[in-house]
């Protein structure tokens, strides 16, 4: 796929999804600022969003720019600190202690609300879930949809309907 530096790029990360990927696979944590660096690739960004859940007890660390920080709030800090926003909801928790964190159904709203400001839009996930929102995006609206997730923990069926599949393995 043909990178031009004019496009116009909406970046939606699935930040449950990155975080107990990297985790679990590589007992890692992602470095954010990189991540959109390399998701951009000289275009230009329009918005990048997170979506993330309050937990409250969840303890998550994030090295950013040589800077150790740790808890939740402090990784929210630093999320913004690079230039991404969010969108935050307070975790559900069911009688009997099921939880729930769900952004999905928010993150393909506001991809879906923004397809007309963008030329490509890229979202961080590996959930095949969000086919029907990939393919609405290429065919109804004649986007380029790029998937960047880390392969092992993806869908193969979202890595083939995706215009461009990005295998976070090969990004530092």
């Amino acid at each position: 796929m043909i990178h031009n530096k004019e496009q116009r790029v909406g970046i939606f990360i699935d930040i449950q999804n990155l975080y107990h990927s990297s985790k679990n696979l590589y007992n890692a944590r992602v470095n954010y600022k990189e991540l959109l660096k390399a998701l951009l690739a000289g275009r230009k960004l329009i918005r990048a969003i997170a979506y993330v859940v309050k937990t409250d007890t969840e303890e998550e660390a994030i090295k950013l720019e040589g800077e150790e920080t740790t808890g939740e709030a402090a990784f929210f800090d630093a999320l913004k600190r690079v230039g991404i926003e969010l969108r935050m909801k307070d975790i559900q928790i069911y009688a009997g202690g099921t939880k729930k964190a769900d952004w999905d159904v928010g993150m393909a709203v506001d991809a879906v609300r923004m397809v007309d400001f963008l030329d490509v839009v890229v979202l961080v996930t590996g959930d095949g879930d969000f086919i029907p929102l990939v393919e609405y995006l290429k065919w109804g609206k004649g986007r380029q949809v790029e998937v960047a997730a880390f392969s092992r923990r993806a869908s193969g069926k979202i890595k083939e309907v995706a215009d461009v599949f990005i295998c976070l393995e090969e990004i530092r």
